[in-house]
């Protein structure tokens, strides 16, 4: 039987639209269509929401920002909205670590910037940092400058 077959040519008429490329012929009816289920109607806020939950974590500012309006837009529907108090709280934190550390980079900047003008003045002063006592001697101009 295979041997009146054209080469490539399967012996099942089916698998042979698939060999020649083509998408198979469908020969069934359609499925019948579950009388009332309809698809929920959209939160208000919702995608809002997860966006700003997604932001919260890689920009916290903005995430809390757009979670904020995603959580009030749900409000205002009457809707929960989950992922845009979670995207608020995320946010907030994530917000006052960023502010943290802020302060902390100008802070230390500022330390050095003052070690830097005492011992520019007097190369034989000392100067106290991270608790210890530190002669400028000791300090070379690379630490200092940072080049």
């Amino acid at each position: 039987m295979t041997d009146n077959l054209p080469p490539n040519q399967p012996e099942n008429p089916e698998l042979a639209d698939l060999v020649a490329g083509a998408a198979p012929a469908y020969r069934g009816e359609a499925a019948p269509v579950q009388p009332g289920y309809a698809a929920a109607p959209p939160v208000a806020g919702k995608t809002l929401g997860i966006v700003g939950l997604v932001l919260a974590i890689l920009i916290p500012i903005v995430g809390l920002i757009l979670s904020i309006v995603a959580f009030i837009q749900s409000k205002k529907a009457g809707a929960r909205n989950i992922p845009g108090l979670i995207g608020i709280i995320l946010g907030a934190l994530g917000t006052i670590v960023y502010i943290l550390i802020i302060v902390f980079i100008v802070q230390a900047g500022l330390k050095g910037v003052e070690i830097m003008e005492v011992c520019a003045a007097d190369p034989t002063a000392s100067v106290e940092y991270l608790g210890q006592v530190l002669p400028c001697s000791a300090l070379t101009d690379e630490q200092l400058t940072g080049f």
